[in-house]
């Protein structure tokens, strides 16, 4: 009796694993895989500026590597050039024009922003920055700031995206950089 129980012990275990194991791939619960964020192409980081003062004084300064990071280098790389002692109103618009129509990656950047800073550091005479637009968490975000011009002079702007998945805290510390563009400045 003892070797009976044993034998079907074993002949249900072993019609158990043939039965699992041999299941179609339509029957079985599918997970889905996460989707991994393609990393962007930014081939424009183009700077729109109007004077708080004049609507009609507007500026801009464009950076434009066509084939993006690497290859050859930038066919545009202006200066930002701004009148002395103004407060500007400055919007950032990016770029991937290595697609017909040229996509706009502000859009999908600012649908990120919970995980993307924008960061300005000023150097010589250049403007001081403060960020003017907030995440969902309230944390700084930089597509849209304003620029302090105060005397004339020449230096410098760095203009960094900082992408910051989960770690975002409103420093420019941490993260990777997907962007990151010097633009000599010149005060008028």
């Amino acid at each position: 009796m003892k070797t009976t129980k044993k034998i079907i012990t074993i002949s249900f275990s072993l019609f158990a694993m043939l039965w699992f194991g041999c299941k179609k791939d339509s029957d079985l619960v599918r997970v889905p895989q996460p989707v991994e964020n393609e990393p962007e192409v930014f081939t424009t980081l183009k700077i729109l500026f109007a004077d708080s003062a004049d609507a009609a004084n507007v500026r801009s300064a464009t950076f434009r590597d066509p084939d993006g990071e690497g290859g050859t280098g930038p066919d545009v790389f202006d200066t930002i050039s701004l009148q002395s002692n103004k407060t500007w109103y400055a919007r950032i618009v990016l770029l991937d024009e290595t697609k017909v129509p040229a996509d706009s990656i502000s859009k999908q950047i600012e649908r990120e922003k919970n995980d993307h800073l924008f960061c300005f550091t000023p150097t010589g005479s250049a403007p001081s920055v403060v960020i003017t637009d907030r995440d969902g968490n309230n944390l700084p975000f930089g597509l849209r700031s304003t620029w302090r011009s105060s005397i004339a002079g020449t230096g410098f702007m760095k203009v960094s995206l900082r992408h910051q998945p989960g770690i975002k805290n409103g420093n420019c510390t941490g993260g990777d950089t997907d962007i990151e563009v010097n633009f000599a400045v010149k005060v008028e």
